[in-house]
């Protein structure tokens, strides 16, 4: 059976069967991720096995969360047994895709053979994304929404809910300080394996296509709120631990051993990384000011 693999964070996912290449089905942000098998040692973290015909017991599983995806376009349902993940998305109108994650055997089994519009594959896009992030949590490895800046080959990521100003603010970098290009746009990747904290590019950037298989150490971590003047303060302890909870992945905090990995990971983050919460405008002058509290020669080293 025909399949593809690809690199998301540093570890391989290989996709299996009629829907394995990505980027011929219309997801182009995955095609800088693609890799020959050749090109990586490592085993796959996990095989996604599409075109399946997928069967499942409804009364087998326990309903964790739900949630809109899309502005209500589709309903996510996560539910979980002792053995696996079942992950539901179901657009207004018939649209279904099932994906179902083997907890032991890290395979996801999964129903979605072709995509023949814009829907389908935004909902694949972010199945993927989805069961990705599952197999991630065990590598101490997990998606953060974020807008992530690069700048002296270290990486600043921006938190914020929608509409903060966190693409904004990564633009007035890009405008008015030298030598920064964006990383990503929405969701990358933070892992905290072998001691440090490094942050990948990743296939999904939102609506900003910014597809760039690149890694940093992660300098240091912003929290954006809007006021009428520029202030920045630095974050510690629960304060900082609160400011990264809220963009990571909120439908795995429902199940107890994600939530464990999850707060592990921020954990650590938190314990290398400091912290800051940046009251600002959308001008240059907030930008400058985050950037020195980061790199200035006041910079928390």
């Amino acid at each position: 059976m025909k399949f593809r693999d690809y690199i998301i964070s540093s570890h391989r996912v290989r996709l299996i069967g009629p829907a394995s290449d990505l980027v011929a089905l219309g997801l182009e942000g995955f095609a800088p991720f693609e890799v020959k098998e050749s090109d990586c040692i490592e085993p796959a973290i996990v095989e996604i096995v599409t075109g399946c015909d997928v069967v499942y017991d409804h009364a087998k599983f326990e309903e964790l969360t739900r949630f809109d995806f899309d502005a209500g376009q589709a309903t996510c349902i996560f539910s979980r047994s002792d053995e696996e993940f079942l992950f539901v998305m179901e657009q207004r109108g018939g649209l279904r895709q099932i994906y179902i994650f083997e907890k032991e055997a890290l395979r996801v089994r999964c129903d979605v053979s072709e995509c023949n519009d814009s829907m389908a594959k935004s909902l694949f896009r972010f199945g993927i994304w989805f069961v990705v992030g599952l197999a991630l949590t065990r590598k101490e490895c997990c998606a953060v929404h974020t807008s992530v800046i690069v700048a002296n080959n270290s990486a600043v990521m921006f938190l914020g809910e929608s509409g903060t100003g966190k693409s904004t603010h990564t633009r007035l970098w890009r405008e008015n300080i030298e030598g920064v290009h964006l990383l990503n746009d929405d969701s990358p990747f933070v892992s905290v394996a072998d001691g440090r904290v490094m942050v990948y590019g990743s296939p999904w950037s939102g609506k900003t296509p910014c597809y760039r298989r690149e890694s940093f150490p992660l300098q240091a971590v912003v929290r954006l709120s809007q006021a009428p003047h520029n202030k920045i303060r630095r974050l510690k302890g629960i304060f900082a631990i609160g400011a990264l909870l809220p963009s990571l992945p909120p439908a795995f905090l429902f199940d107890k051993e994600l939530e464990e990995r999850l707060m592990e990971i921020l954990s650590k983050i938190v314990a290398q990384v400091p912290f800051f919460h940046l009251e600002c405008l959308p001008d240059g002058d907030a930008a400058r000011m985050s950037y020195n509290a980061v790199y200035g020669e006041n910079a928390i080293k």
